[in-house]
């Protein structure tokens, strides 16, 4: 068979070519094959012809590799009519490889055609390579090419439909999430030109026309133009009447009279119905018909982004409440700390500061006065901040009666803010004096973000607020590197706590004449899991400052109970003292859980000491003594510890009903050195037993300091020269040599 006889044109039931529209686009199909009469007598038969309504465009191509090259630049081919044998007889099918491979186009069907027979078996091809169609050249007529191509023509515009149907759903879900960070109903409107635009495949040009009642219970409404983009930008807040574009007027008010889309061939306009009857149409340029699948997608839009039309308004509240203080009316704490962001992105960190101002014992005034009173205080401490404040500073409420500005360092210095806030302000006619603790941050090159800057200014603002009333921080490194110390040993104490890593040890107490063990002090260690021991100097002062004090010295007198309970099967008279920090003092429930200590060690209340330390002073002295002599009335004996190292307690010692005066080891120690300090312990111990206490001395560690307690008629002592803190066991051992030798 010659070239001549490849295509055998058969009239008799040939398809007849329609008319076709002027603007129909073309189907394109390639054709590769390196026989030119195979190009001509291909291009011969498809003549005329049209498949779904659309005229057949045909691209050339004649290797392999030019068909692979002519597809890398051109777009939407539907069909290759590809030859088997070109330049090499697996030309054809190693094309099929690079094309739905290298060149990852899936939606483009091939059909395989070929001149000789068997040169590549049917079957094993189909089930090898991707292909759609597999024809010898023989039985290609005009009509079975027609037939072919129109299988192959439908199979990719379904392919495209699906594709096109799937970005669009993509689209459409990105837009709805966009919608819900946008910032008020123009914002949205922009956004649904865009989006609708973006659907279609158009240029962003139309524009957003919103209809408002005119007045409460008036049906009559204003359409009127809150979007406009293209050509239509110079139309904004324009009546819809006065658009002066009759068909984009009418086409408006048609799809917000009938509540519905009005889809015409080269334009759009979408309904969208919101609340109360404000509702609003988008008008887009569309330049070709719409395909069905594009006029489902927008059904689809228009049902997902009428959701969000409808809760704008409810959003814009929403957003307003995460970022504004409604009493106040100004930004909050979430607001400043992303401005603060904003500036440090923008390079403009350097040289600013963050203020933090907290009102001195705001809630007193709320408890004496009122919290309606408390509320005009703010507004007018807001309002002395917002007139004597520059216009470039940012001035938010970040905390029930905390401030926050940022602004230049210069705007913000000590005295300039002392000067501004110290006035007076009055309230209901009276003058009031409020004095804040403030917090400097100041921020550099090296700042990282709004929430470090925060960090930063709360770290000086509780230095400023536990140095008392009225003080002014300002943050450095140091103080940083300190306070962060500090949480990481706060953090590592909850932790040991949490996992018992904490264990008391027990140092014997004698008394001095006779050197026998009256008891035992219960003192609290900490080793961690990597064997290392931190100082309770360390340590204790956390736990007191974080409250962690409370729990950790509850179970400090019940694990001390238990195992006085244990050491007293060999010495009934012993007695433990337990410290007990002032804040575990002031707990409404502390005597209670020293009762239910003592009943669960099954102990006498006569075997219990408690030593507290003149800071418990900050209670009242009333409510301290009271509290002791409750104590005392179960027969609970008290301790003073580390009495004279701050000496204030001299003034209210003779008011305080105590058993024990406990004098500190610096003056011990002085004791052998014989300068001036050692006079303290010499005054201390007549002071005590002028007051009908025992006197204790801690800290002894020398034969000669012994000596000087005895001449000077101290009652017992404590310390290194007895026996040094000890676990339990080793204590026990200790104690019962002691007996054995005594």
């Amino acid at each position: 068979m010659n070239d001549q006889e490849l295509l055998e044109f058969v009239e008799d039931g040939a398809p007849s070519a329609p008319e076709t529209p002027q603007d129909a686009t073309p189907w394109r199909i390639l054709v590769v094959d390196d026989d030119a009469d195979v190009h001509e007598s291909t291009a011969f038969g498809l003549r005329g012809m049209e498949i779904e309504g659309r005229p057949l465009q045909l691209l050339h191509a004649y290797s392999g590799a030019e068909s692979v090259a002519l597809l890398a630049r051109e777009h939407d081919i539907a069909v290759i009519l590809l030859d088997v044998v070109m330049e090499s007889e697996e030309a054809g099918l190693a094309t099929v490889g690079r094309i739905r491979g290298e060149l990852g186009l899936a939606h483009v069907r091939i059909v395989l055609r070929t001149g000789q027979p068997g040169h590549a078996p049917e079957i094993d091809t189909i089930r090898r390579y991707d292909i759609n169609d597999y024809k010898t050249k023989s039985e290609l007529t005009r009509v079975k090419l027609y037939t072919a191509l129109t299988a192959a023509i439908r199979s990719y515009d379904q392919l495209q439909r699906l594709d096109a149907s799937r970005r669009g759903l993509e689209k459409i879900i990105e837009a709805s999430n966009q919608f819900l960070a946008e910032q008020g109903l123009r914002t949205f409107a922009e956004g649904v030109i865009t989006q609708i635009a973006s659907l279609i495949g158009v240029q962003p040009e139309g524009l957003v026309c919103a209809s408002r009642r005119t007045a409460e219970g008036d049906a009559a409404t204003r359409h009127t133009v809150i979007a406009a983009a293209g050509a239509f930008a110079e139309l904004m807040d324009r009546d819809i009447a006065d658009i002066g574009d009759r068909v984009v007027a009418e086409s408006l008010a048609r799809a917000l009279a009938e509540r519905s889309n009005v889809l015409e061939p080269h334009h759009l306009t979408l309904f969208f119905a919101g609340r109360d009857g404000n509702d609003f149409a988008a008008f887009v340029r569309a330049g070709t018909p719409l395909r069905d699948v594009d006029a489902r997608l927008l059904q689809v839009f228009c049902a997902n982004i009428a959701l969000s039309a409808s809760n704008i308004d409810l959003l814009a509240r929403l957003r307003e409440y995460a970022f504004k203080d409604r009493l106040l009316d100004m930004p909050n704490r979430l607001a400043l700390l992303q401005h603060i962001d904003r500036e440090i992105r923008a390079g403009h960190g350097p040289g600013q500061v963050l203020a933090l101002l907290d009102i001195d014992r705001f809630a007193e005034t709320n408890d004496m006065f009122g919290y309606a009173y408390g509320d005009l205080l703010l507004q007018a401490i807001a309002r002395r901040l917002a007139q004597g404040l520059p216009q470039q500073c940012l001035l938010a409420r970040v905390a029930g009666d905390t401030f926050g500005i940022w602004g230049a360092r210069a705007a913000l210095e000590p005295a300039r803010l002392a000067a501004l806030l110290e006035p007076a302000y009055v309230i209901e006619g009276v003058a009031r004096p409020v004095s804040f603790s403030i917090g400097l941050a100041p921020s550099d090159a090296d700042t990282g973000s709004g929430q470090d800057m925060f960090k930063n200014a709360l770290i000086a603002l509780k230095q400023s607020k536990s140095a008392g009333q009225g003080h002014i921080h300002t943050y450095t490194a140091e103080v940083g590197v300190a306070t962060r110390e500090r949480t990481r040993l706060l953090h590592g104490l909850q932790q040991a706590f949490d996992r018992e890593n904490l264990f008391v040890v027990y140092q014997p107490q004698l008394a001095l004449a006779s050197g026998r063990v009256i008891g035992a002090e219960a003192l609290m260690r900490w080793r961690t899991e990597e064997g290392r021991f931190i100082s309770p100097a360390e340590f204790i002062p956390v736990a007191e400052q974080s409250g962690l004090i409370v729990p950790i010295g509850h179970w400090v007198l019940r694990t001390a109970l238990r195992a006085l309970a244990r050491l007293r099967q060999d010495q009934a008279d012993l007695r433990m003292a337990v410290n007990v920090s002032p804040l575990q003092f002031a707990q409404p429930q502390f005597l209670a859980g020293v009762d239910a200590a003592l009943r669960e060690a099954a102990l006498p209340a006569d075997s219990l000491e408690l030593e507290i330390t003149e800071s418990v002073a900050v209670m009242g002295i009333e409510r301290v003594s009271a509290l002791l002599e409750q104590i005392k009335a179960r027969g609970i004996a008290v301790a003073i510890d580390d009495f004279g190292t701050g000496f204030s307690s001299l003034s209210y010692l003779d008011r305080l009903p105590a058993d024990r005066l406990k004098i500190d080891r610096a003056f011990i120690t002085a004791l052998d050195s014989g300068d001036a300090t050692a006079r303290i312990a010499e005054m201390i111990v007549p002071l005590g037993h002028r007051l009908g206490m025992q006197v204790l001395a801690e800290g002894v560690e020398t034969a000669s300091q012994a000596q000087a307690l005895l001449q000077l008629g101290c009652d017992e002592v404590q310390g290194y020269l007895y026996g040094k803190p000890m676990p339990l066991d080793a204590f026990t051992a200790w104690l019962g040599e002691r007996q054995g030798g005594a």
